[in-house]
């Protein structure tokens, strides 16, 4: 790094005056512009000594025969978070609060026959006095990005459980919040990402329980996925288009818990093993910023967006465990190929590819034949999956249309089961802070010509005896929630 941009790095990020710079323990910085000065000023976050206050893995909250919901942020993702939650057996929707009143009254509207909620609209504050309120058990946060922590934070102190979108934290500091308020509170945090209950993950996570892939060697994923004229170059799809503005002046992964989650489960992460470190690296933009300047030719709208610093259009990130796997992690959301998420799983005696061109099992240098395939997929779905399958069949049968789990993911019906039923979450505030802690540390190695960085641990260590966390939901099929 020249001189010039080493003093504009340590300005950035307020480590100047910690002599720091050069460690790889560096692992409380962030690239992002906004406010880094006053969010990592003093914090040597990686390194940071913590005790934990209580282990909130494995955690077995009080069972609520009804779990009473209250649900910030009714945009893109919140309307559909407001009738997926309408649609389980044994959920209250409560409140619902968003910028926005019009949403807000789409969205009771939407779910008038089995809910009647109340409306919370009246200022960007307007959030906390719903998350007040005594009779809420569970507040679900689809607000965007940068709001996250502070509603999570605030919710749970205030007795509140969270289930928030992804990413749950967006610096270091924010996710050591969120463990912290998580273990005094002990209210759980859980991020809104793809759980190994359904598709292809649940059986491949099956499979690894049962030792058939021997030990776990290497995974790979991504969010590849094209959201260039859709989403971030859309003006009405994210209020003061908020989507395309995470994506200016950050560089790094801002999106991997999609593919990492699951891949984090089958590796034991946060109970048997844990990230080590990470390296990262990102490709320039070759996309956004031209995309801006046509959009600017015919719109002036778009002119604010003209000469801005977009990310690079393909990020990479690699992670190393304590245990040496490894995982591949890319972020691109520009380039016209298709959609990527969980994609390869590879261990000692067998491999799992999902794409491209087919999804597949190999034990030797060649796949598995579709119909040896199908017959793996039928002898290893997990219990818990096909409970779940079966239940949403049963509840889309005539008569009961209006609570529909069409829309239904096992990750929230899961949840419910847990709370409902006084189970621990199998994905708790640990895996939410470790997942979202990629975002920044890949942004802080992509500024330092990709260097290798830290990767805290947020269970104190506690990861070394953890059990793990599915487990409980692949015996039997889980918990007793009273659905049918």
């Amino acid at each position: 790094m020249k001189n010039s941009n080493r003093r504009n790095f340590l300005k950035l990020t307020g480590l100047g005056s910690l002599g720091l710079f050069g460690s790889a323990n560096l692992a409380g910085c962030s690239t992002k512009e906004k406010d880094q000065t006053q969010k990592n000023q003093g914090n040597d976050i990686s390194s940071r000594e913590y005790t934990q206050q209580f282990n909130m893995h494995g955690y077995a909250a009080p069972a609520l025969d009804v779990v009473r919901m209250g649900i910030t942020g009714i945009g893109n993702r919140g309307s559909g978070t407001v009738m997926r939650f309408a649609s389980i057996e044994g959920v209250e929707i409560v409140a619902i609060n968003d910028l926005e009143k019009d949403r807000v009254d789409a969205a009771i509207k939407s779910i008038a026959e089995t809910h009647d909620p109340v409306g919370y609209s009246d200022g960007e504050e307007d959030w906390k006095r719903m998350c007040e309120r005594d009779d809420i058990d569970l507040i679900a946060i689809a607000t965007p990005w940068h709001l996250h922590t502070d509603q999570a934070v605030f919710a749970m102190e205030h007795g509140k459980h969270v289930f928030t979108e992804l990413p749950a934290a967006q610096t270091v500091e924010e996710c050591w919040r969120l463990v912290e308020a998580s273990e005094r509170t002990k209210k759980h945090c859980v991020q809104m990402s793809g759980s190994c209950h359904e598709g292809d993950s649940a059986f491949v996570l099956n499979m690894i329980r049962k030792g058939l892939f021997g030990e776990i060697i290497h995974g790979e994923g991504g969010y590849i996925h094209d959201l260039m004229n859709q989403y971030n170059f859309s003006k009405t799809m994210y209020h003061n288009m908020w989507r395309l503005n995470e994506n200016i002046d950050r560089h790094g992964n801002l999106y991997p818990q999609h593919a990492l989650t699951p891949m984090a489960q089958m590796m034991d992460l946060n109970y048997g093993d844990q990230m080590s470190h990470l390296v990262s690296m990102s490709s320039n933009d070759f996309m956004m910023g031209e995309r801006a300047k046509e959009l600017a030719a015919d719109d002036e709208f778009w002119m604010s967006y003209v000469g801005k610093d977009y990310r690079g259009n393909m990020n990479s990130t690699m992670i190393r465990t304590h245990k040496g796997r490894t995982i591949l992690i890319q972020h691109d959301v520009t380039t016209p190929r298709p959609g990527i998420r969980f994609n390869l799983i590879a261990g000692t005696k067998a491999s799992y590819l999902a794409r491209p061109g087919r999804i597949g099992y190999s034990y030797n240098d060649g796949w598995i034949s579709q119909e040896e395939y199908d017959a793996l997929v039928e002898e290893h779905t997990p219990e818990i999956t096909k409970r779940f399958n079966a239940l949403v069949e049963a509840a889309n049968r005539p008569g009961r249309a209006q609570r529909s789990y069409e829309r239904v993911s096992a990750t929230d019906w899961r949840l419910i089961d847990c709370l409902r039923n006084g189970l621990p979450v199998e994905m708790d505030v640990y895996d939410a802070a470790l997942t979202s802690s990629v975002i920044p540390l890949s942004e802080w190695s992509v500024a330092n010509k990709s260097a290798p960085v830290d990767v805290p641990d947020f269970t104190s260590g506690a990861w070394k005896n953890n059990q793990r966390g599915m487990d409980v939901a692949l015996k039997n099929g889980g918990g007793t929630t009273r659905i049918l």
